[in-house]
């Protein structure tokens, strides 16, 4: 049997329905789903995409409209599928229930419309506003993953170590046993601030899929992390397989921006945003308020220095965090060679050369392996690509 690569984000928000009604009210207005199919097709070159917010009734209505004017079509093993593009359909969820310590974000990935229209049957009863994107559900967390199970879907939590609305950023104090049934969960998601290197280490985490996604609110954020899947064809069926590592599907690789260019890496001063030890007072201003910085919190959750083997983890940034590697710049790339997948994973530093300057090539490729120099980010700040003499013509 033959198994192919494929390249998956698998958290991406819709900002406007099709009625140019808010979903996402943090989103940008062109990240439609339409937009972000073709923005996957045609220039980010991804295989397989997860819109989050498909539980709302009005991107159910357009998805249906695509399968019913043939631009779309479901797939056999689930998921849509949008010229070479696989939409999975999901939804992400704030739960805050009687166990939790503060609230928690999940992503919820069905196979069919039918299910998720099941699915948002059930949230409306539990939910104040089903057309909007992450909204608070009024239940409890088991009860969600059993809903989930019950029509053949996956479970992840998301962004787990950002600060804030994360599963050890507030919801629980020690252990996801706090909330969750640990056999329910299908994989987790680290977020921008965390990899897998800083991550291991952790026992509980040990039986779980690593994923890297944009959770992306624009569509230039789309594929800002993602992963590379091996499978026989991008559904949804494939994934499930190659999350829980069936017949040789599995996560090969996971791409994603250093840790240290997250907004919430370091933990800072709430007042003025300065790195501040927790237990002392700021240097800049003497405040003790703090916001909690990711590595911190994944030291004080480390039971061990090794835990098991994981696909390596290969930091990257955007085209567009790269410096110099403006718009006019980035758009010849897109010209020349097609899609960001190209450019960043296939294109040779002689086929970069002809297009744009040497040190701008070079860089490219010191971006493909991981090797670009980061200054940190933290308090919600990103951090940054550290420049370097690069030329080009923008």
């Amino acid at each position: 049997m033959n198994l192919s690569s494929y390249f998956v984000d698998l958290h991406i928000h819709i900002g406007r329905d099709y009625h140019n009604r808010p979903v996402k009210i943090t989103g940008a207005k062109t990240l439609t789903l339409s937009n972000i199919l073709k923005e996957a097709d045609e220039k980010k070159g991804l295989d397989m995409v997860g819109v989050i917010d498909c539980h709302a009734p009005a991107v159910q209505a357009e998805i249906q409209e695509l399968i019913d004017t043939k631009q779309a079509k479901e797939l056999k093993d689930g998921g849509i599928q949008f010229k070479q593009v696989t939409l999975i359909l999901g939804s992400e969820i704030e739960i805050y229930d009687e166990n939790c310590k503060g609230p928690i974000h999940v992503l919820c990935f069905f196979p069919t419309l039918a299910s998720m229209s099941a699915f948002a049957a059930w949230l409306r009863e539990r939910m104040t506003n089903i057309n909007l994107s992450s909204q608070r559900y009024y239940g409890s967390a088991k009860d969600l993953q059993y809903k989930v199970k019950e029509l053949s879907g996956l479970f992840i939590p998301a962004h787990i170590f950002t600060p804030f609305k994360s599963l050890y950023g507030k919801g629980v104090q020690q252990s996801l046993r706090e909330v969750l049934d640990d056999s329910l969960i299908d994989a987790v998601e680290l977020g921008l601030s965390s990899d897998t290197y800083m991550v291991d280490g952790i026992d509980e985490l040990n039986p779980y899929t690593f994923l890297t996604n944009s959770d992306a609110h624009s569509l230039g954020k789309m594929a800002r992390e993602y992963q590379e899947a091996l499978m026989k064809t991008p559904s949804f069926k494939e994934l499930y397989y190659a999350i829980h590592h069936v017949k040789g599907r599995k996560i090969v690789r996971n791409y994603g921006m250093n840790p240290l260019l997250g907004k919430y890496y370091h933990t800072v001063c709430k007042k003025c945003l300065n790195p501040a030890p927790k237990n002392e007072p700021c240097s800049n201003c003497g405040s003790l308020q703090r916001i909690n910085g990711v590595k911190e919190r994944i030291d004080m959750l480390k039971t061990n220095e090794y835990s098991r083997e994981r696909p390596a983890y290969v930091h990257q940034v955007p085209l567009d965090f790269i410096p110099s590697l403006g718009a006019k710049t980035y758009a010849k790339l897109l010209k020349a060679f097609g899609t960001e997948m190209n450019i960043i994973h296939r294109v040779s530093k002689e086929e970069l050369e002809e297009v744009v300057p040497a040190k701008l090539a070079e860089m490219i490729l010191t971006n493909r392996n991981g090797e670009l120099q980061i200054a940190a980010g933290g308090g919600g700040k990103y951090g940054k690509v550290v420049a370097s003499e690069t030329d080009s013509s923008n």
